[in-house]
């Protein structure tokens, strides 16, 4: 059986359930974030966009859980950083464009993915995805670690991002 760990949730407050359709986001002051602002901070970087997954994109590229149901066995290039997501989700489109700068800022270090759990369903059962943005991060030797929701700012999420790259997939 896979195993992966999950971070301490203590900075992770934003989630949404699995009920299609709630897209409630805060911001640092329990105000209702915009896209605006979302994107206004992350703007000045270069930008690159994460690479979308199928399931047959997951098995070439990240693991292939049919031939090796019970072990973990990184198929990747690179350590990476997965975003399970849907696109009525409000904190996954808050995370979505520091996703794309990190993509841009790491880029040749690490691949970034998105994985649409309203499309793939069969991965997101898989890693007993139950909440979103999930994500998994794939270091190149040992277990993945997953972590679920986005911190109560956008600058908050980006150094949580930036210090979980930084300390699971590139020490």
């Amino acid at each position: 059986m896979l195993t992966i760990f999950i971070l301490p949730a203590a900075l992770l407050l934003g989630a949404c359930g699995n009920q299609a359709g709630n897209s409630s986001v805060t911001g640092t002051n329990n105000e209702p974030a915009t896209e605006a602002v979302a994107t206004k901070a992350v703007n000045d970087s270069p930008s690159q966009a994460p690479s979308f997954l199928t399931k047959q994109d997951f098995l070439v590229k990240v693991m292939n859980y049919e031939e090796n149901p019970d072990e973990w066995v990184f198929e990747g290039e690179r350590p990476c950083l997965i975003d399970f997501y849907a696109d009525w989700c409000g904190p996954c489109r808050t995370a979505s464009p520091i996703l794309e700068e990190l993509a841009g800022e790491y880029s040749g270090k690490i691949d970034i993915y998105k994985i649409d759990t309203d499309v793939e369903k069969e991965l997101a059962a898989v890693f007993g995805i139950q909440s979103i943005p999930s994500f998994l991060y794939v270091p190149m030797n040992g277990k993945p670690t997953m972590s679920m929701g986005i911190a109560s700012s956008v600058e908050e999420t980006r150094q949580m991002f930036k210090q979980n790259i930084e300390s699971l997939l590139l020490n």
